[in-house]
């Protein structure tokens, strides 16, 4: 087989469809059945709940979550991965949508499903052109920061349902707020008593077993509570009937001025549904395998799509419902399509089942929801542990609750950004000295001995050479061959931490060597391990300037070979004054 066909073998092998049942035997029928009906009952409350959190009619949660279960159990790889409607990105496309219609009505809806079809190919391309990187762009505080802020966002979208009082118009998180504080002397408090109810059941079922459909029960009890007591005539706002059946595909009818406005949105969208697909698919990586972040892009896109096509709106990967699947010992995506066919059922015939459902139990499963993904536990590890994370935490959020959400999320993309920037520009020359007694150079440390080599210095450098730090790296070269007291005859870089050199960073590294050697001094590079950067000594002609036999496996090796030559060429000490 040839070197070309051998690497297109591994790309043959993973476009199969269906790709989670390779493997997959009779005897795994009966734990898929239990880990989808499991599954559904945990999804059918969170699907009803998101989409009003959305701001849409209950029954398209259910229609969001059919098509990402679909479409991702015939594309993605992951065996446990649950697609659907996500209160994670609900309130990032909500706010944006709401710039262009009233929320709810059919252009709110048609935008919804134009807005998750571009998220959809964009999730897809960055599958197929293997960009599964990208979702590593949001450092953890970030992310911490980023979800405590959508967490603010939902409980406070819920206090309306919760309180059964009207909705403030319009206004930043903080302004609705206190305008829903001025209105509590008004709460319904039979209302109240439902969503705290709900809330109650749910975390105390959650603490027994996350396998118990909490959610569900809670929703039951309110809404046999709600019929029992007549809470209608109390003024417990209910669902009221659904409307039954799926809708035909088709694609969504909008401008194409509408389409262009959704570009950003949709990138935000995107961003933050490849994030969570990736963070969720590393948590349940396959028995014996390796997970597939960029395959399961591919089936996450694909759901975005389908549900763009049956009319409804975004879905993301769920890492609650992924661990139920996951815990129930589900074996493949069979779990979910069994799941998707109850939903399915719920949707064509049991619209008037759900009509006695109140509001505030959505609100209820909303707030344990929120409370969820709310990491307390990060905060204070981060907060123990580095401070300026911490701050990071805290900007994040403060941007994600009184920006529009979608400025937030941007404001979040970019601190994580700059974050890594500021760390990449934060990398230093160390001078290293030899471990007493060992062939070993390490930068000293307390309580390590090490000792210098007389006319011997050894520069490590330890992060990638790029324009962020070229500079940073060529003024720290030399300042550290200018104090020492005489000047070095040989100077090695001990490079094991250069993954990768740029074109600024070559020429800096060129002008580092040509300037070493103008004070008399031999240049050498050892352990430089990253292929990619060997290849980029090659591509920018650094090998020539660095000259044969000057690139060593170990920094002992350089010492042992250059150093007799270097004191050779040395020059004299007053010859090296007047340098």
């Amino acid at each position: 087989m040839s070197a070309a066909s051998g690497r297109d073998e591994p790309a043959r092998r993973s476009w199969p469809l269906l790709r989670s049942l390779s493997g997959w035997t009779i005897a795994d029928l009966g734990r898929d059945v239990l880990a989808g009906v499991t599954l559904a009952a945990i999804a059918v409350p969170e699907q009803m709940a998101t989409a009003r959190l959305a701001g849409f009619a209950p029954q398209i949660g259910f229609h969001a979550f059919i098509a990402g279960s679909l479409a991702f159990a015939v594309f993605g790889a992951s065996r446990f991965l649950s697609v659907g409607a996500d209160s994670t990105v609900a309130p990032i496309f909500a706010a944006g949508l709401a710039l262009l219609a009233a929320a709810g009505s059919p252009q709110s809806l048609a935008a919804a499903a134009a807005l998750a079809m571009m998220v959809g190919v964009l999730v897809c391309a960055c599958g197929l052109l293997r960009f599964g990187w990208i979702a590593d762009l949001l450092s953890v505080p970030v992310t911490t920061g980023f979800l405590a802020g959508i967490a603010i966002h939902i409980a406070i979208s819920q206090l309306p349902s919760l309180l059964d009082l009207p909705p403030p118009d319009g206004g930043t998180m903080i302004q609705r707020l206190i305008t829903l504080l001025q209105g509590l002397p008004g709460l319904n408090p039979f209302s109240t008593a439902i969503g705290l109810g709900v809330l109650a059941t749910v975390l105390v079922c959650e603490r027994i077993s996350p396998r118990i459909p909490g959610a569900l029960i809670a929703l039951a009890l309110a809404t046999l509570a709600v019929m029992a007591f007549g809470l209608e005539s109390r003024g417990v706002t209910v669902l009221g009937p659904l409307p039954s059946g799926l809708p035909r595909p088709s694609l969504p009818a909008i401008e194409l001025i509408e389409l262009r406005s959704l570009v950003p949105l949709a990138m935000i969208v995107a961003m933050v549904v490849m994030m969570q697909t990736a963070a969720t698919t590393r948590s349940f990586p396959p028995p014996g395998a390796m997970p597939d972040v960029d395959r399961d892009f591919i089936g996450a896109g694909a759901g975005n799509i389908l549900s763009g096509l049956l009319g409804a709106f975004p879905v993301n990967a769920s890492p609650p419902r992924t661990a139920i699947v996951a815990e129930t010992g589900g074996r493949s995506q069979l779990g979910s399509l069994v799941a998707a066919a109850i939903v399915l059922v719920l949707a064509m015939a049991a619209g008037g089942l759900l009509a006695h459902v109140p509001h505030a139990a959505l609100a209820g499963v909303l707030l344990f929801v929120a409370q969820r993904i709310f990491r307390l536990q990060t905060f204070a590890r981060v907060w123990r542990e580095t401070r300026a994370e911490f701050a990071l935490i805290l900007v994040t959020m403060i941007a994600i609750v009184t920006l529009p959400i979608e400025v937030g999320v941007a404001v979040g993309i970019g601190l994580s950004l700059l974050h890594g920037i500021w760390s990449m520009t934060r990398a230093q020359p160390l001078r290293f000295e030899r471990i007493v007694g060992t062939p070993v150079w390490w930068p000293p440390a307390p309580g390590l001995q090490t000792e210098p080599v007389p006319g011997v210095l050894v520069v490590g450098f330890q992060a990638p050479l790029s324009f962020l730090n070229a500079d940073v790296f060529r003024r720290g070269v030399r300042a550290l061959v200018d104090g020492l007291a005489e000047p070095p005859g040989l100077i090695v870089l001990e490079a094991s931490s250069i993954i990768e050199i740029d074109f600024t960073a070559a020429q800096a590294l060129r002008e580092v060597i040509l300037g070493c050697r103008s004070g008399g001094a031999v240049f050498a590079m050892a352990r430089l391990e990253s292929i990619r950067a060997r290849e980029a000594l090659a591509r920018f002609g650094l090998e020539d300037v660095l000259g044969p036999g000057h690139l060593f496996p170990s920094v002992d090796a350089a010492v042992t070979a250059l150093a007799g030559a270097a004191a050779a060429h040395a020059p004299s000490p007053p010859e090296a004054a007047r340098r």
